[in-house]
């Protein structure tokens, strides 16, 4: 806190304690809003003066005080709801003894008033305040130079005060809420209901990722933050569920970056029946009604790149792709020609590294950054995809496609496996993979094997990056943009308590 935030602090924390000595309660009950700041505008945008005197319009509203210009025996000043902002006014002739009070206001006050509406001299739709009560006393002033902020995490850290100054920001938040209730409208008039699965799971499972670790005293066990739900998810298609889905969040101990946050939403849903064949056109459906009902759009502009999500996609098997990108058939050939020609390439490749994870490393340094519009690549090694079905006509190769947008890895779906006799295997190669040193790969969950013997109907699943799919319709660069209180450091270094 700086000498000036003080001294400021100090002179609001002396009108507190004079309000008190008043008999005035500076931290109000609740107040009737009948109207709201960007209704207002909108509502009466065509109303003259002339009109708003021979009809006047009685309005209540409440919000914070965002500017204030006194004028001695009157005062104009701007109130924020939480749908934009409004002029109002302030008269001594009008509000007589109260007016004292309004002199004791100061930006970021919450107020309630009441008044007409009239239009100024400027012609600007202004609340003339008949009534006011103070709501909340604002002890620490609005910063003055939030605006073009070059320390980008204090934004991120005091993302309150992001929402208050920036209404760019706040809009993106909207923009987000208007894209899930879009996903949930699109997938329950499909048939698919919701449900909620475990956070905290005795075995993660679902993806190949590092998870939290907890532990439950009652118990006496260790547990973990879920890394995806979908062996939950596959359960209920053994106990019946035909088409399912949830969307929450997903947990994996990871690096922070623009396109990574620790805690992240993640829409996943699973259909009987189907493969991942169908899910490529479901998936261009999706997210083609999405965004035509978020933003109004399939074309959009994202880092000043055109995207078009209009059907249908491009699909590319990911060897084919590889081939496209400049790849020698060659180096996808075998593990060590593939190692030696991405280590020739200046790839960096981590030892121990299968040949499915090289051929990924590979991918994601020579095709991944050029899938700007909307691709799908399909048919990937078993060895990257455990929980993934076989193809028939090439065994090595799993039923399985990701969807690329700006450079950036959208969707993951697949055929599901359920034959029980190959899952355990293929967990037990994860088993095997971990003993040697890989903290990513899958455990041994006997209890899913133990459903999958019960007998899981033919499926197709699919996880969606909420956050990354909302980056993209709302042209934001970094995934803390998008995601209201990102993980961040601990301010000043250290962790709290030290």
């Amino acid at each position: 806190m700086t000498e000036e935030t003080n001294e400021l602090m100090q002179v609001r924390i002396n009108k507190l304690k004079e309000l008190k000595e008043k008999g005035i309660e500076p931290f109000g009950g609740p107040f009737d809003v009948n109207d709201y700041a960007s209704e207002l505008l909108e509502k009466y945008v065509s109303s003259s003066k002339e009109d708003l005197e021979a009809n006047p319009v009685q309005c209540s509203i409440a919000g914070r005080l965002v500017a204030l210009r006194d004028f001695g025996k009157a005062s104009f000043a701007h109130i924020q709801d939480a749908t934009g902002r409004i002029q109002i006014y302030f008269k001594k002739d009008i509000l007589g003894e109260k007016y004292s009070l309004f002199k004791k206001l100061d930006i970021g006050d919450i107020i309630g008033l009441t008044g007409r509406l009239f239009r100024t001299r400027t012609n600007e739709l202004t609340v003339e305040t008949v009534d006011f009560s103070l709501l909340t006393k604002s002890l620490r002033p609005l910063p003055e130079k939030w605006h073009g902020l070059k320390d980008i995490e204090l934004r991120y850290r005091q993302r309150y005060i992001d929402l208050i100054v920036n209404p760019e920001v706040k809009e993106t938040f909207k923009k987000r809420s208007a894209i899930i209730k879009a996903i949930r409208d699109f997938l329950e008039q499909r048939g698919f209901i919701e449900v909620e699965t475990p956070m905290m799971h005795p075995i993660p499972g679902g993806a190949a990722a590092r998870p939290f670790k907890t532990h439950h005293t009652a118990l006496g066990t260790d547990l973990y933050l879920r890394i995806a739900p979908e062996l939950y998810l596959k359960r209920l298609l053994v106990a019946g569920y035909d088409k399912v889905y949830e969307m929450n969040k997903n947990f994996r101990n990871e690096g922070i970056s623009t396109k990574h946050n620790p805690e992240f939403s993640m829409l996943e849903f699973y259909i009987a029946y189907k493969d991942y064949n169908y899910l490529m056109k479901f998936t261009e459906e999706l997210l083609s009604s999405v965004a035509e009902k978020a933003i109004g759009a399939l074309k959009f502009n994202y880092g000043g790149q055109g995207l078009d999500f209009t059907p249908p996609y491009p699909k590319i098997p990911l060897l084919d792709s590889m081939k496209q990108a400049g790849v020698p058939e060659d180096a996808l050939g075998g593990h060590d020609k593939a190692l030696s020609w991405a280590k020739s390439k200046g790839i960096e490749i981590e030892p121990g590294s299968s040949f499915g994870k090289v051929l990924d490393e590979i991918f994601k340094e020579t095709v991944e950054p050029g899938l700007i519009q909307p691709t799908f690549i399909t048919d990937y090694p078993v060895e990257l995809s455990p929980l993934a079905k076989r193809k028939a006509s090439n065994p090595a190769l799993v039923e399985r496609f990701e969807l690329f947008v700006a450079g950036r890895e959208i969707a993951n779906a697949f055929s599901e496996l359920n034959d029980p006799m190959d899952q355990r295997e293929r967990f037990r190669s994860q088993v095997e993979a971990k003993e040697k040193g890989d903290d990513e790969t899958h455990w041994m969950d006997e209890d899913f094997i133990r459903a999958l013997e019960h007998g899981m109907p033919p499926a197709a699943g699919e996880g969606i990056g909420i956050d990354r799919l909302v980056m993209l319709l709302t042209d934001s660069q970094s995934i803390r943009d998008v995601i209201l209180f990102p993980q961040l450091k601990p301010e000043g270094g250290a962790a709290p308590g030290e």
